[in-house]
């Protein structure tokens, strides 16, 4: 039986991904800050999900957690890089700088972190790395800016894990969702109202139409390596160009 870290497992698609490969037979840890929900979670699917409870920022907790996994969790087969959020809408020049600062903390730095951490166990065992970005990494939007980059960040990252680990059988892969219904523009605006004017009238993707996704990367034969897959629902394209007219 096949083992899976998945971060930022307490809602949309870290916890629905939980919820798929439990399913599909694999053991799963889940993390997250947020203990009720990963307790919630541990009780309806059983001995196959570990909760695993910090915040992928604390490096010390993140340590002592895998330190303490039980031994049938031990042996990680797949890392999916899923913990991540959005903060603030306004262009930069009226943007915050801590929430600037705590999407790289959360986005850049603490994937990398937890990456390099389980790199050696994952090429010990051929195993591999899913990163969830998105299709701002490719596609700017105002607003966007720091998310943006930080979720471009992944997709090259991705990129170049997979440049570095040919060789190893380590599979390494970018999921680039657009528009998705879960709790990121709630995360990101503070407002149900706000989310719900963004979804309104859409048919969006949901956490679990990603987390299919993300199993169906994972469960391909051995030989076989998905760069990148960009995801959007039918209702959404690509923006225009934005042009600003003087007068």
């Amino acid at each position: 039986m096949a083992t899976a870290l998945i971060t930022g497992a307490t809602s949309g698609i870290g916890e629905a991904a939980a919820r798929a490969f439990v399913r599909a037979g694999w053991r799963v840890i889940g993390t997250g800050r947020r203990a009720d929900r990963l307790a919630a979670l541990a009780a309806e699917l059983g001995d196959s999900f570990h909760p695993a409870v910090f915040d992928v920022r604390d490096e010390a907790a993140r340590d002592a957690a895998l330190d303490a996994l039980p031994a049938a969790f031990r042996d990680i087969d797949l890392l999916v890089n899923n913990a991540g959020l959005a903060l603030g809408t306004a262009p930069a020049q009226g943007a915050s700088l801590d929430q600037w600062k705590t999407m790289i903390d959360t986005n850049v730095t603490a994937l990398v972190s937890i990456t390099h951490k389980l790199l050696p166990a994952l090429i010990a065992r051929r195993g591999a790395i899913i990163n969830v970005s998105s299709v701002a990494a490719t596609y700017p939007y105002p607003g966007g800016n720091v998310y943006a980059g930080t979720k471009a960040f992944v997709r090259q990252l991705s990129l170049g894990l997979r440049s570095d680990v040919a060789g190893t059988g380590v599979r390494v892969t970018s999921i680039e969702p657009g528009m998705a219904e879960t709790e990121f523009t709630l995360v990101r605006t503070g407002s149900q109202e706000a989310s719900d004017k963004l979804y309104g009238g859409v048919t969006p993707m949901t956490g679990g139409d990603i987390a299919e996704t993300i199993l169906w990367v994972a469960t391909l034969p051995p030989h076989l390596n998905i760069n990148a897959i960009e995801m959007m629902p039918v209702n959404q394209s690509f923006a225009g160009f934005a042009v600003h007219r003087e007068g």
